[in-house]
């Protein structure tokens, strides 16, 4: 696997120098200053990539080239928007940089409740709790008729959970959901999450599922003429929020996707921490079956509840099998470059550490510190060697 630490950027707390040192050789970035469907030019591509360089680091994957709301609903600009698409495809491309992370999650991008949680160890996690979702959805946002989408015990159990709120955890439970987590690209005020949470009241599952099929179908005669991997990232978590449907959460969602658009270049970004939040996925079993097609890998393990929350275990713990995902990744590698494929080798990042040790009095990027990713990375690193020096 080719390691991988993401950057957000020159104002990302944790410099170039830092990731260098990690041991880590490839940059997962983004230009986050481009204003959501607009063109990357190409100067401004290679202006990022001069910097990386300068690291002796290689900027070898975007995260994300951003989807307009416009495309996700298909409506107003929409067509100039995947045109705009089509062309920061080709000037990517030209750039030498050939894989794209995406996401086609509406509105909100990947959603925590809570970006501290305190762990026993002193270190502290991501988040997700329900009551404290629901709560924020009926009690805070006050959506129109949301408590139609709520059983009875359900909205029991956010009022008790909102009642005992004060003014300062409901102000941290907003910004926690709508301010904008790192690499969300856009924030929102309570007026403008209201005002976007409403335009999808419409919106059905099947109906989203068919934008996001009309959209990837208009790109892939681009994608395959650059030679461009574009790679879905599953939906955070991986079920409706706010009334609005998700479309890559599921076994489900990656079978009619993929039959939809069947280019080797409509690929898949292989989030475990994303997929193994629902206890449903089987994670091997969808790895295998889409193992031709990921382009890229997000490791990480979250711990489930059963009622519906989780944190972000530590990368070797936690609900996912973590020992037996490297495996599968390093034998898909193995029977790539046996093939003579040029993309044998899979960047994979850890992902969403722990904010631990010196990072804990830092001011850094919810899950995106230095030390707890650094932790993450040594670990995978050296499950992997012991994979591979065990005979595979």
């Amino acid at each position: 696997m080719r390691e991988s630490f993401r950057w957000y950027g020159p104002k990302d707390a944790v410099p170039l120098s830092a990731i260098k040192q990690a041991g880590a050789t490839t940059i997962v970035s983004a230009l986050h200053d481009v204003p959501n469907g607009e063109i990357w030019s190409i100067e401004a591509i290679k202006v990022h990539q001069t910097l990386i360089k300068k690291s002796n680091l290689e900027w070898g994957v975007v995260e994300s080239v951003p989807i307009h709301e416009d495309i996700k609903q298909r409506i107003g600009n929409f067509e100039i928007y995947i045109k705009n698409y089509k062309k920061t495809l080709e000037n990517l491309a030209s750039c030498g940089i050939y894989t794209v992370c995406y996401n086609f999650m509406p509105v909100l991008d990947w959603t925590r409740t809570h970006l501290y949680k305190p762990l026993e160890d002193g270190s502290t996690a991501l988040s997700y709790e329900i009551d404290a979702l629901h709560a924020f959805d009926l009690f805070v946002v006050k959506r129109i008729d949301a408590e139609k989408d709520y059983s009875l015990q359900e909205l029991e159990a956010a009022k008790k959970y909102y009642d005992n709120l004060d003014n300062t955890q409901i102000d941290t439970l907003t910004k926690s959901i709508i301010a904008g987590l790192p690499g969300a690209e856009e924030g929102y005020s309570m007026e403008q999450f209201n005002k976007r949470i409403n335009a999808y009241a419409n919106l059905d599952t099947d109906t989203l599922r068919s934008h996001l099929i009309q959209f990837l179908s208009a790109l892939m005669p681009t994608a395959e003429a650059c030679g461009l991997n574009m790679c879905v990232h599953p939906d955070d978590p991986p079920h409706s929020l706010f009334g609005i449907p998700r479309v890559v959460s599921t076994a489900a969602d990656l079978r009619a996707l993929f039959t939809a658009v069947p280019s080797l270049n409509n690929g898949l970004t292989f989030c475990s921490g994303s997929f193994g939040v629902r206890a449903d996925n089987n994670l091997l079993e969808m790895f295998k079956k889409h193992a031709s097609r990921i382009h890229f890998l997000h490791f990480r393990s979250t711990q489930r509840d059963g009622k519906g929350n989780f944190f972000e275990a530590n990368h070797l713990e936690g609900d996912v099998d973590m020992y037996t995902m490297v495996k599968y990744a390093l034998t898909e590698e193995k029977r790539r470059k046996a093939q003579g494929r040029s993309d044998w080798e899979i960047p994979m990042r850890p992902d969403h550490g722990h904010q631990m040790l010196d990072d804990l009095n830092k001011v850094t990027n919810p899950g995106y510190s230095a030390v707890g990713r650094l932790r993450g990375l040594a670990e995978l690193r050296g499950l992997a060697l012991g994979i591979q020096r065990n005979g595979l």
